[in-house]
């Protein structure tokens, strides 16, 4: 167990990229494998003394919300949440582009979503984007080099909106989640800022399907 977390489980509500809570979702609870939860309790303690606590948006994912995912993706006429989620995109590319597939990582147990929360304001930090966003501005590369932390203000890979872009502060608060999450065994994923997975996963062969509640 993590002490000091937000969580905030869009699968379990409405506010996502559905527009429905998913299947296997019983409970707004977040579930990690004891190795998992064990790093996260480091990083809490480690961005805690920065003056932020973590805000989680997802852990485990069941494989039957996986399968309501691509049920969703295979219904090419349900744009219910385009504009929040995917503007920029035609949803007939959601499974070529790979935002949707049939396995995901959160399903063995050791992959979380999350962000971070400034204790001072009160508020979310500000990332220059929202979780979930299908896009290129949810790469930790955009923008920046997240290899040195520099910000290049590079927004190149956003061709349907090149205006569109991420300040050095909103480039910087990515890096604090991002540094904090390497920092206590956990690996970056190249196209979503806020998604991490345990380096040394113990089931890194295994797509649980038990529901998401309070074990």
């Amino acid at each position: 167990m993590v002490s000091d977390v937000i969580l905030e489980i869009r699968y379990f509500g409405t506010y996502n990229f559905v527009g429905t809570r998913i299947d296997g979702y019983e409970e707004p609870t977040a579930l990690l494998t004891r190795q998992a939860a064990d790093s996260l309790k480091a990083v809490s303690d480690d961005v805690k003394a920065q003056g932020y606590r973590l805000k989680i948006y997802d852990a485990y994912l069941p494989q039957k919300g996986v399968d309501h995912f691509v049920r969703w993706a295979e219904d090419i006429a349900d744009t219910l949440m385009k504009p929040y989620f995917y503007p920029d995109l035609d949803k007939s590319v959601l499974f070529p582009q790979e935002y949707i597939c049939l396995k995901s990582g959160h399903t063995r147990g050791s992959t979380i979503d999350l962000t971070l929360f400034d204790m001072n304001t009160e508020k979310e930090l500000d990332m220059g984007g929202a979780f979930d966003w299908f896009g290129p501005e949810s790469h930790p590369d955009f923008c920046g080099n997240p290899e040195t932390g520099e910000h290049t203000g590079d927004n190149s890979k956003s061709p349907a909106n090149p205006k569109r872009s991420i300040t050095p502060e909103q480039f910087k608060n990515r890096m604090i989640l991002r540094q904090a999450m390497l920092r206590h065994g956990f690996k970056p994923f190249d196209t979503e800022w806020w998604h991490f997975t345990l380096k040394d996963e113990p089931f890194p062969d295994t797509y649980f399907t038990f529901p998401v509640k309070q074990l």
